[in-house]
């Protein structure tokens, strides 16, 4: 018996889902632990899974939102909806390790020594093992799906992960050694890691909002098709964009001029279909003109040959 496989768009909320519950379960797990330990380590980790759970009802809301069809209203569709969420979850990170430094420095001027460290140490254990087995998952469907809102919540459970770790080894070392300043010490390291994961969450979610273009080796694999149509005499005015996991192209291409409307419309889409082969979710708008009016073009207005290929 053989089952359909499911769609992106089921996958994609299915793996948001999970990251609610796990990061639901795990942040009140720590935050109980972390008030009863008095531990601000722990308490600093609770605060980081609770952003890891706003930022997955974000990623949850986008995820359903972004790949809705193009409508009168959005006629490039709803993709820049996760870049959207994705900025947002950056933020929320910003926000969270500021509470965390101060917070620690708190901490550390008052001498706090927490307790209970045997169930502190216990939590992060289970908090490493849930939050691995979890972002794995959530980056396979990332990249299956090519899905910015759960790339970066995977990118969040990571860093817990390795915030944990970090924590869990804080503890173990206030446990044997009885010094007060290790813990509020983790915390501040545990902030600036967290820091550095939402700038860079922050650059990659501006560029698609900033209607950069596609990475080099999409654009390269663009300009080898062009090159290759032996009825392509020239192009110019190449762009390209991402919203979401849709791609979008344009571009102007010379043709004979002799060629009729139809042999016209016949060639741009047969490229149209070879670059939908090569490059997956992907809109595409060729402008077709004569070679030759065009160069005329070119000499009587602008006093020179036809516009080179430019980088996009």
């Amino acid at each position: 018996m053989t089952t359909e496989p499911l769609d992106l768009r089921t996958q994609k909320i299915g793996a948001a889902r999970l990251s609610i519950v796990s990061n639901s379960l795990l942040t009140l797990l720590k935050l109980t632990v972390g008030v009863v330990s008095g531990s601000v380590s722990i308490l600093s980790e609770a605060i980081h899974s609770a952003s890891d759970l706003v930022a997955s009802w974000i990623a949850f809301f986008s995820v359903r939102v972004s790949d809705r069809p193009a409508d009168r209203d959005h006629p490039y569709g709803h993709g820049k909806i996760e870049s959207l969420s994705s900025l947002a979850e950056a933020l929320l990170i910003f926000a969270a390790a500021g509470y965390i430094i101060v917070e620690s420095v708190e901490k550390w001027i008052a001498r706090a020594q927490p307790e209970k460290l045997n169930l502190g140490m216990a939590v992060m254990g289970l908090s490493v093992v849930v939050n691995v087995l979890v972002a794995r998952f959530l980056f396979r469907v990332a990249r299956r799906t090519e899905s910015l809102a759960l790339e970066a919540d995977a990118e969040h459970l990571r860093t817990d992960v390795y915030t944990s770790l970090g924590v869990l080894a804080g503890l173990a070392l206030t446990w044997a050694t009885d010094w007060h300043f290790i813990d509020p010490l983790v915390a501040i390291a545990v902030a600036l890691l967290i820091l550095h994961t939402a700038w860079q969450l922050t650059r990659r979610s501006l560029e698609p909002l900033m209607d950069a273009h596609l990475p080099q080796e999409e654009v390269a694999s663009i300009r080898r098709i062009l090159d290759s149509e032996p009825e392509v005499l020239g192009y110019h005015k190449l762009r390209t964009r991402k919203s979401g996991s849709h791609r979008h192209i344009d571009a102007h291409i010379l043709l004979d001029d002799d060629l009729t409307l139809l042999e016209a419309h016949d060639l741009t889409e047969r490229i149209e279909d070879r670059i939908r082969a090569s490059i997956p979710n992907v809109e595409i708008m060729l402008h077709t003109e004569p070679y030759r009016a065009e160069q005329r073009h070119q000499h009587e207005h602008h006093g020179g040959p036809p516009p080179k290929e430019q980088n996009p």
